[in-house]
């Protein structure tokens, strides 16, 4: 296949050269002038969870649609950007949106397809979940911290080829009849222990330790949950993520059995590095995604009518922490204030809608 790779982060890294090394022709596309330039003078690399490195030593790479689609044509596209890029990429590809091959969007969230179709058409957007935990050392540089895999739609024609692909390249490949289904159940796993590490500066095992902290976190997964009730979409495991299981425990299990669960599940499960929002909030780099995850909830929510003060309280404290409208010390370490945050906010939704 001819493939290109929207991004050289940790997944379109290891997206891309493992295809690259089983045969397929890649192509990247990056937005930064010095991160084009970076991969041009040392190549790529990623290093396998066992150890072994593969590497890419002169990668195609370009730094414009314009550039990049002279390059082509290709069969498809893999969006590997983090959400709060995606509205940039799509004003980028819009003078060029004939000529754009169809995209795999391995985003998180559940809004960017819907994005992706307003521009491209529904015939050409495909659904992806990444639950491989991959960590990036610089630009073009990943290591799978842990292997699981990655989720495609079916109803497109290029998913039984990108499947094919994916599995020649053993990135683990699953297949997937209900697109929304698999989306939110990935949601659910970005949820967990992912705005309170950012917002507390506190790891998830930290945070699973704490009562008050847990419960939250049990709370704001059950918002999720009644989001995805609402829509009637099941809960579906996803590659290597017994999701169902960490569904039913949320909704039935005693706070006392689930905490160490669920301590031991997100604590281990995310390869011994922190959180996405908290490495986005102390790297400095001025956004999370948020909005994408905790945000989206809680708009569905409001659409739906389902309460989900927790998931509003989570996105719109961490927003106020990213944009310096409070000080990035002003919950460090510090559970109480945010608990009595929640409390208040579980306390302006009137009764008789919880």
């Amino acid at each position: 296949m001819r493939v290109l790779i929207v991004g050289a982060g940790a997944i379109g890294t290891c997206v891309g050269v493992s295809l690259a090394h089983q045969g397929q022709e890649v192509v990247f596309l990056l937005r930064s002038a010095p991160s084009v330039t970076y991969i041009r003078a040392h190549g790529m690399r990623l290093v396998k969870e066992d150890g072994t490195e593969l590497r890419l030593p002169h990668p195609v790479v370009t730094q414009s649609p314009e550039e990049a689609l002279q390059h082509g044509p290709y069969d498809v596209a893999i969006l590997a950007l983090k959400t709060y890029h995606t509205d940039t990429f799509l004003e980028s590809i819009t003078p060029f949106q004939r000529e754009f091959p169809p995209v795999l969007c391995l985003q998180n969230g559940v809004e960017a397809e819907g994005k992706l179709t307003r521009v491209l058409g529904a015939d050409r957007v495909l659904a992806g979940s990444v639950t491989t935990a991959v960590s990036r050392r610089a630009v073009g540089d990943a290591t799978v911290e842990r292997q699981r895999g990655i989720g495609i739609a079916k109803g497109h024609p290029l998913a039984t080829a990108l499947f094919v692909a994916f599995q020649d390249a053993e990135l683990v490949p699953r297949l997937y009849q209900n697109a929304a289904a698999m989306k939110w159940s990935k949601l659910l796993t970005n949820l967990l222990g992912n705005a309170t590490s950012a917002i507390l500066d506190m790891s998830p095992a930290e945070i699973f330790t704490h009562p008050g902290l847990a419960h939250l976190e049990i709370v704001q997964l059950r918002e999720a949950l009644a989001v995805m009730d609402a829509l009637h979409l099941p809960v579906v495991d996803l590659p290597g993520v017994r999701v169902r299981a960490l569904a039913w425990g949320a909704k039935h299990l005693p706070l006392w059995v689930a905490r160490p669960i669920l301590r031991k599940a997100v604590g281990g499960g995310r390869g011994g590095k922190m959180p996405s929002f908290h490495i986005d909030l102390y790297g400095g780099r001025g956004r999370t995604e948020v909005d994408a995850l905790h945000g989206a909830v809680a708009r569905f929510g409001r659409r739906l009518r389902v309460p989900t003060p927790t998931n509003q309280m989570l996105a719109g404290t961490l927003e106020a922490l990213t944009r310096a409208e409070i000080p990035l010390d002003a919950f460090r370490h510090n559970p109480d204030a945010l608990l009595t945050v929640w409390e208040a906010a579980i306390k302006a939704v009137p009764r008789a809608s919880l």
